[in-house]
């Protein structure tokens, strides 16, 4: 079967949440020959990084005009990127295409971030577009495997990083985060809902108030997809913000999925990373 790259459309859909990677997305599409749209979502999508772009806005909950947007502009494949934070049905903007797919959309909300977006996900399909994932269409922005700073994973911190991946394979089922903090094969932090860069901080503060007694420079940041995730939505991210918090909790380094990971702007995310004798390894999938 002909991989769905070998046959992207001649223009893509991008929905667009917030950071930088819609954008690194677009440009590595165009640099293909492939005509990329953004479709910002308000509220999340920075204005000034979609401005030089084709794009379109739309409002959480208008799957309609989403929609006749997306075939308007001929987008048979779409790809979702950026973060967004989850609303409440309430706060839906409700258009009468998402009235009259407001059943799933309920059913979606009604479960964890992968529940919702697979959910999601479906509704598309079943409207005839194919979604696409980052593999499909800018593979470049993916960890790959080994270390990519001076540093590399000692004995103590491989240990922790196999330790961290158990655990987050246990917790698959229950849909709850992507990342852990293990320190001396020792769970001190799991994301939950407040996201990674939150949990670095409560690890730093951990640290701060005594309750972590190991010495700095010890433990890992692990980040991988949970169990049976659709890895076409919500990967894994590391950035430079990543790399400060992870600094200022005192680890030795972070652990992440090759080919699972997303990484935003990775120059300054190794620069950092050396400067602050880190490491950043790519594990295999």
């Amino acid at each position: 079967m002909k991989a769905a790259s070998d046959a992207i459309s001649s223009t893509v859909g991008i929905v667009a949440g917030s950071g930088v990677l819609p954008v690194a997305v677009a440009q590595s599409l165009r640099a293909r020959g492939i005509r990329p749209v953004l479709f910002a979502i308000r509220g999340f999508c920075d204005p000034a990084r979609v401005a030089e772009l084709p794009h379109h806005w739309v409002s959480l909950g208008q799957f309609g005009r989403l929609t006749r947007l997306m075939r308007t502009e001929g987008c048979r494949d779409i790809v979702f990127i950026g973060a967004m934070v989850r609303p409440a049905l309430s706060e839906i903007r409700l258009d009468w295409g998402t009235l009259r797919a407001l059943p799933p959309i309920a059913a979606a909300l009604r479960g964890g971030d992968d529940h919702l977006l697979s959910g999601i996900g479906r509704l598309f399909e079943r409207h005839g577009f194919r979604l696409l994932g980052i593999r499909d269409v800018a593979p470049e922005l993916l960890m790959p495997e080994g270390s990519i700073t001076k540093a590399v994973p000692y004995g103590d911190a491989a240990a922790d990083i196999a330790w961290g991946r158990d655990l987050i394979r246990a917790l698959s089922p229950f849909d709850v985060g992507q990342a852990v903090v293990v320190i001396d094969r020792h769970a001190v932090g799991v994301e939950g809902i407040e996201g990674t860069d939150a949990l670095l901080a409560r690890v730093a503060q951990l640290r701060r108030d005594g309750r972590i007694r190991a010495r700095p420079g010890r433990g890992v940041l692990v980040k991988s997809p949970k169990d049976a995730q659709d890895l076409r939505f919500d990967l894994p991210t590391l950035g430079p913000v990543t790399v400060d918090g992870v600094a200022a909790a005192g680890l030795a380094g972070i652990g992440i999925v090759a080919g699972a990971t997303l990484v935003a702007d990775v120059q300054a995310t190794v620069e950092k990373a050396d400067r602050a004798g880190l490491f950043v390894t790519g594990l295999p999938l």
